[in-house]
């Protein structure tokens, strides 16, 4: 019953100076090198995936696994992109929907307006270096920036939407981060497995000058992407925001 556990323990050694990307052998070649049956090669890969060492990835097999360090800060924009962007790795996002709905009683409070009120509704998914990381759910009142779809047809980054088309400046005003396991729609989405825990963060943005609320968002981020780092300051000053 430990064999799979010895396997994995071998693999992690071996590939802890293996580049990022590499491809991990897989279950049959793990069986035939290790004198075992499947199930054990699946479990010890299972395993390595469970620390985060490998990924799995649909159609095209397993590999060494890379994480960024994603810093939540409040010296720091509240950009997905941007914050990518700082850890050295490259963002990318799908739009999948952008939807003029009714505020839902749910978000009303945390937007601070009323149920019903118009805002936007937006879907999309994440990736970093071309690998599938995350789904993000922003409400953003269209009073804020009426045109907004038209604008992130044109620019992936909400962050900078908000900051041309709507000449505000985004802050953080407040965050929240927990592990879950997500709702099945969330995992068909990230393309992971149901015991997979991944990260939640909420978010509330601000208007650094008059402090109106611009946007609230719930982000699903795989844990075998980033590692989620907040940091606490006491000041934010004015080239910080």
């Amino acid at each position: 019953m430990t064999r799979y556990l010895e396997i994995a323990d071998r693999l992690a050694a071996e590939l802890a100076g293996v580049a990022p990307g590499t491809r991990v052998a897989s279950e049959p070649e793990l069986a035939s090198r290790f004198g075992v049956g499947r199930a054990a090669a699946r479990s010890a890969l299972q395993e390595l995936e469970r620390r985060l060492l490998v990924r799995r990835v649909q159609g095209a097999g397993t590999f060494v696994n890379s994480r960024i360090d994603y810093v939540i800060s409040g010296s720091r924009p509240p950009s997905w992109h941007a914050t990518v962007e700082a850890a050295g790795a490259t963002p990318r996002t799908v739009l999948k929907s952008v939807d003029r709905v009714g505020l839902p009683e749910t978000e009303a409070g945390r937007l601070e307006r009323e149920p019903g009120t118009p805002v936007h509704h937006v879907l999309r998914t994440r990736y970093i270096d071309g690998l599938l990381t995350g789904l993000g759910e922003e409400w953003i009142p269209v009073d804020v920036v009426p045109d907004l779809d038209l604008g992130l047809h044109a620019v992936d980054s909400i962050d900078l939407v908000l900051r041309q088309m709507g000449r505000v400046r985004p802050v953080r005003a407040w965050c929240r981060v927990s592990l879950e396991l997500p709702p099945p729609q969330v995992l068909r989405a990230l393309e992971i497995e149901q015991s997979m825990p991944v990260y939640l963060i909420e978010s509330l943005s601000r208007d650094a000058t008059t402090g109106q609320v611009l946007m609230c968002s719930n982000g699903w981020t795989r844990a075998d992407a980033v590692r989620v780092i907040v940091e606490m300051s006491e000041t934010i000053t004015e080239e910080e925001r």
